[in-house]
Parts: structure tokens; sequence; C-alpha cells
């Protein structure tokens, strides 16, 4: 996926205000449109002024997009990093009727089509109530599997007076629940924007992803863990401790393992909630040869060697290559 620089699709600086963002937009409509222009490419550059236009035209997205970085450069191959857009409280709004097809997978990555991508919506509520506002938060693991109260921080753009995007930051403490996994969402009731005419104000919902950790990889409620092994203990068997969320617990090492083969320590995983049975931790075995230091480390690995002939490669020497 290529990355976009709609600053440079519209040919403004990263500093534009809002009133020099629309005018660049309507000058490049106005000399792409496909009704009026000659341009062989008119129809393509139409498209990608309109979406650069949607997404700087609005404080939240522009805010977001942001986020990124200053450093990428436009049809440079991207990734979105993980948690990019995490601390970001977002209102809606702003998001056009236009389809999937006016958009590129650029934007579709980030700002996703018509609401509903990851818990956030882009379209306002016609009723009285407050609109619900969106947040994506980083959480440890940990936090996951006991429960805890954190104090986070969420910053809202809005503009000033000069049309550049500015933050207003707030705190908030917040319960996270135990057995809460990625993707899932906490409602902050009331904490979104304030009711018109009286009506009630609309819900935050925070948008809970894992911050990287050290040791553990975590897939819905499944942990899994590289655990190094001596070739001894993956030879003979052996009995080792091993970390898990919940604490280090004995794992049985079956004699005659061999490296990534994937063991389970049934209910280690993140806790269940209501219905939702607790997940698994995996265990990935990968041997570690020690290294031979001294003269009667080698004489040890020697001695093995005519004790213990065996060929690993021999299936791989089989294949010829040969049609």
């Amino acid at each position: 996926m290529e990355y976009k620089d709609y600053y440079k699709i519209l040919g403004v600086d990263r500093n534009a205000t809002q009133d020099e963002i629309k005018r660049a937009y309507r000058k490049l409509a106005r000399k792409y449109h496909p009704d009026v222009s000659s341009e062989p490419d008119a129809e393509e550059r139409f498209k990608e002024v309109n979406e650069a236009y949607e997404v700087l035209k609005d404080p939240e997205k522009r805010a977001a997009y942001d986020q990124l970085g200053a450093n990428w450069q436009a049809g440079q191959e991207f990734h979105p990093p993980p948690g990019w857009d995490a601390g970001f409280e977002f209102s809606g709004g702003g998001y056009t009727s236009a389809s999937a097809e006016d958009f590129s997978d650029f934007f579709e990555q980030l700002f996703g089509f018509g609401g509903a991508r990851g818990g956030r919506s882009w379209r306002r509520s016609a009723r009285m109530r407050g609109e619900d506002h969106h947040a994506k938060i980083l959480i440890r693991p940990e936090d996951a599997y006991y429960g805890a109260r954190r104090t986070i921080t969420l910053r809202h753009p809005e503009l000033d007076e000069q049309g550049r995007v500015t933050y207003r930051s707030r705190t908030l403490n917040v319960q996270i629940p135990k057995g809460i996994t990625a993707g899932q969402q906490i409602r902050l009731a009331g904490q979104g924007s304030p009711g018109a005419g009286g009506g009630p104000a609309g819900d935050l919902y925070l948008e809970v992803e894992f911050e990287p950790h050290p040791l553990f990889t975590i897939e819905g409620r499944d942990v899994t863990l590289s655990l190094p092994v001596t070739p001894w203990e993956a030879a003979l068997g052996a009995r080792v401790k091993v970390p898990t969320l919940g604490g280090m617990v004995d794992l049985k090492i079956p004699a005659g393992s061999q490296t990534d083969r994937k063991l389970r320590l049934k209910g280690r995983g993140l806790p269940g909630r209501g219905s939702q049975p607790a997940g698994d931790q995996y265990v990935i075995l990968k041997i570690m040869t020690p290294p031979a230091k001294t003269p009667k480390q080698r004489q040890l690995y020697e001695e093995m060697a005519r004790e213990m002939p065996w060929n690993p490669r021999e299936e791989l020497e089989k294949y010829s290559g040969a049609a």
C-alpha cells in the first residue's frame, strides 16, 4: 500500500490554515474536474484532490493523519504503525456520502468508509443527544489479565482562531475490565459531546489495543511465548519454569522434542468474560546450542558426533532439483 502525501497533492504547507487548504482545493478541483479538464489523467487527479481535501478539511482526520509524521514519501510502501492513532479523541462528523470507490486503500486503512471501522463513527447523529466520542488506548496485557484502574490522557483536535489544528487534552480515570481483549471497547457514559436543547450527553468509547510485550504475543484470548531450551532438555525431557501473564508455572517438555514444537498451557491465556472461556498459552520451543568455548567443551561435541551420528539434512540431500 502506497503512502499518500495529502499536503503535496494539494500543494500546501503542513502548517497551512483551513482557509488555505480550501482555496488550494477549489483551484485544483476546477483544474481537474473531468467535465471541463483536458488533462489525460484528470479523473484520477480529481479523485486524489478530493481524497486529500476530505482528510485535511476535517481537524480530526487531519490530526490523525499528522500523527503518522512528516518523514514518509509519496508512493513509499506504508503500513500504519501499531497504535498510531492511540490517545486521540474523535467526535465524528465530516464524513462525506461518497462511496468506497472514490477513495484509495490508504484512506480506507486509516479511516474506513461511512463509519464503523475500528468502532469509530464518522457520521453525525440526527437526534438531540450529544455525539459519541471515540478513542483508541494502549494498555498492558497484564492490565487485561488482572483488571486495573489507569489514568489516561486524551487529545481532542480542534481549530484555533487562525484555522490551524490545536489540541485540547483531558485526563480520565478508567477501569480496565478483567479479560478484555484487543478491539473491544470500554464505554464511559456521558463523556461524549453535550446534548443540544437539554438532551443527554453522548458517550465515550475507548477501543483497547495492547502495548507490545517483551515476552508474549496475543491473539484474541490466546497468548504465545517463545521458550529457549537446551539440546539435552529437548532430547531427554525436562520440567522447567515458564512465565505466564499470571506468574511462573511448571511446564513438562516431552523427551525427543524438536524446535518449533508447540505446547499448550490450558486456561493460561486471558481470562474469560461472561460466556467466553479463558484463553490458552502456547509455548513454542526454540532449541539453543551452547557455544564450545573451551577445549573440553569442544571435545564433548566431537564425542557426540562420534556416538550419535545423524544427518538432519538427509531428505534435503535427496532432492536433485531436476524437472
